[in-house]
């Protein structure tokens, strides 16, 4: 005799045996005991929930004549008469399965409304259940709608589908719908538990819990799982067999990276990930469990006594918690979280997973040196509601507004504030004209979070910018400084030879990339042929159609042969960064002439509410 497997073996013959999907078996057990019966209904969940089991249990229900052969329309149907047995064995007459992703089409349909007309030949009731029946065609739809909305009273219909949104609107207004919703990893524990004890298969609790969160809420999905775990372990669940066979991260590896990171102890992290690539560990699932771990230590920290006691995992998670503040917990479970999306963007999933798990050292918030608040810039006028200055001081990191912690810290850098040249205040007027002045409510001072309201049809502000103080003054130090440093004379001639590529358009795409990002380390042009030798850092920018490509270029340009040659290092001077540097030149020059412009400053002076607002200021060219 062949062997059944699990998922076909243990489906469940009756409503009491149906585990997770309680809501739909209320109503539905409800309905045949008060013979309430909708003629079509629609079932709705992902795979392996229990739509086909739950259309079958009530085909039962509806033909199920008892063991005497005298039982009418019940909730508990007996599994022993014929319509039972036939039902379950997939040979009754009257129940009928289609698969509408086979059978899609038009003629389909209605070969099996033709079939309507006609009695149940040995039931109470016809039951049509049509499989995946978002895949039928308009045509198949719009052929099955009137009798779908008045049916015969002995027919009745179940359609199931993982995809409602592709159902037509005029069949979901027909149909009683109900969704089977994935099921909880207790839930898929618990029921594994059950049958492996019927099977007479000894499983570890570490072993089922790793297919139950496997399953991802499908139960046909974890019987599998459990199927093929029996037979990679030799007849017997065992945790260590079954991480390896679903390739699972252990949990030591992601306890080992919480205590790195709330140490600050890069050394170790770098050494856990290369222990992860040395065992060929997923990095998807280290993030995956990553985040699972700080979700729990998440709900330690703010629910203390929610922690499960039997769950063997528990002691970690609240030996855990109490390395890093709940600042600290969210943060890692949102890099964990979006780190998984970002591993299909990295050169390899193993230097994805270093950046995230080194991002975890940068953002936190303990972790990184002390802001120092800059002081405020001193009052070159009365103000009528002036604010105190505060001292410089050292703000702690925890006090960081998000915003600044995820500012770069060398673009925060750019524009340095100085306070202006004092401006001579005006002569006081006489003593006898002397006497109480009201300012008018425009004259009067900004309040105290003047900053924090925007101005109608203000422009966002730049991310690296701060705000801009009344008459005060940029430095373009730091800009000149490094556009003073990028004077190396092969970058010069290379951006030169750049230029001229691209006034002949025979660069585009990446080509042009490779060429405006890398930096020159040789350009012979007395050989034959010539040689170039390019720096570039991007991985992406070094494939080689892209050189070739860039070659011919140049040798179209020059007139001769050229050999280029393209290496890997990092980038210290090149036409796009003497690009960026000039841009920022440009901008700083732009605001200093705003800022020092004496008409700016009388402005400034007179109307103590006025500003200038941050990033309103650009160069002409």
């Amino acid at each position: 005799m062949s062997y059944l497997v699990l998922a076909r073996k243990y489906r469940p013959r009756s409503f009491t045996e149906m585990v997770g999907q309680e809501h739909v078996v209320q109503a539905l057990t409800n309905a045949l005991v008060r013979q309430r019966l909708h003629h079509a209904y629609l079932f709705t969940g992902t795979r392996g929930v229990g739509k086909t089991t739950v259309s079958r249990i009530l085909a039962k229900s509806l033909n199920c004549v008892g063991p005497d052969g005298t039982g009418g329309i019940t909730a508990e149907p007996c599994g022993v008469c014929n319509a039972c047995r036939d039902i379950d064995s997939g040979r009754y007459v009257d129940y009928v399965e289609l698969d509408a992703a086979s059978n899609r089409g038009v003629d389909e349909i209605s070969q099996l409304l033709d079939q309507a007309v006609y009695k149940p030949v040995v039931g109470r009731f016809k039951v049509y259940m049509i499989d995946e029946v978002h895949m039928l065609t308009m045509t198949a739809f719009n052929a099955m709608l009137k009798t779908l909305e008045e049916p015969p009273e002995y027919l009745k219909f179940v359609l199931a589908t993982t995809d409602p949104q592709k159902v037509p609107v005029t069949v979901l207004s027909r149909c009683l719908q109900f969704n089977l919703r994935p099921m909880a990893p207790q839930t898929v524990q618990a029921h594994l538990e059950q049958v492996l004890q019927a099977e007479s298969v000894p499983a570890d609790i570490g072993a089922l819990r790793l297919l139950s969160r496997a399953a991802r809420g499908s139960m046909r999905d974890a019987l599998s799982l459990a199927d093929q775990a029996i037979a990679f372990g030799g007849g017997a669940l065992e945790e260590a067999a079954v991480r390896q066979m679903l390739g699972a991260v252990d949990r030591g590896h992601v306890v080992r990276i919480i205590e790195a990171v709330a140490a600050s102890d890069g050394v170790a992290l770098v050494r856990t990930v290369d222990e992860l690539r040395g065992l060929g560990l997923s990095a998807a699932g280290t993030l995956e469990e990553l985040a699972m771990l700080a979700q729990q230590m998440a709900l330690v920290q703010a629910v203390p006594d929610a922690a499960d006691p039997n769950d063997p995992d528990t002691p970690a998670v609240q030996a855990l918690a109490p390395l890093l503040g709940p600042d600290e917990t969210q943060v890692l479970y949102s890099i964990a979280l979006h780190g998984r999306a970002e591993l299909a963007l990295a050169p390899d999933e193993y230097s994805g997973l270093m950046m995230v798990l080194l991002r975890l050292l940068a953002f936190r918030p303990q972790g990184g040196a002390a802001v120092v608040a800059a002081p405020a810039v001193p009052a070159a006028r009365p103000a009528p509601s002036p604010r105190p200055a505060a001292p410089p001081q050292a703000a702690p990191r925890s006090a960081v507004s998000s915003r600044e912690l995820l500012r770069p810290a060398a673009a925060s850098a750019r524009l340095a504030v100085v306070p202006p040249a004092p401006v001579p205040a005006p002569p006081p007027a006489p003593a006898a004209a002397a006497k109480p002045v009201t300012l008018a409510p425009w004259e009067a001072g900004p309040p105290a979070d003047w900053d924090d309201i925007p101005l109608e049809g203000d422009p966002a502000p730049l991310p690296v910018r701060a705000a801009m103080p009344a008459a005060a003054s940029v430095s373009a130090s730091a800009p000149v400084a490094e556009a003073d440093a990028l004077d190396d004379p092969l970058v010069t001639r290379w951006t030169a030879l750049f230029t001229d590529l691209t006034a002949q358009g025979n660069l585009n795409g990446l080509v042009r990339e490779l060429a405006w990002q890398a930096q020159c380390l040789a350009l012979d042009e007395q050989t034959t042929p010539k040689r170039v030798v390019l720096r570039v850092e991007r991985e992406s920018l070094r494939q080689q159609g892209h050189r070739d490509r860039l070659q011919a270029a140049l040798g179209e340009l020059l007139g001769d042969a050229v050999t280029l040659e393209v290496v890997a290092g990092a980038i210290t001077d090149s036409a796009a960064r003497r690009d960026s540097a000039r841009r920022v030149q440009a901008q700083n020059d732009a605001e200093a002439v705003i800022t020092g412009d004496p008409m700016v400053v009388e402005l400034l002076v007179r109307y103590p509410t006025a500003r200038i607002v941050p990033g309103s200021i650009r160069p002409m060219a």
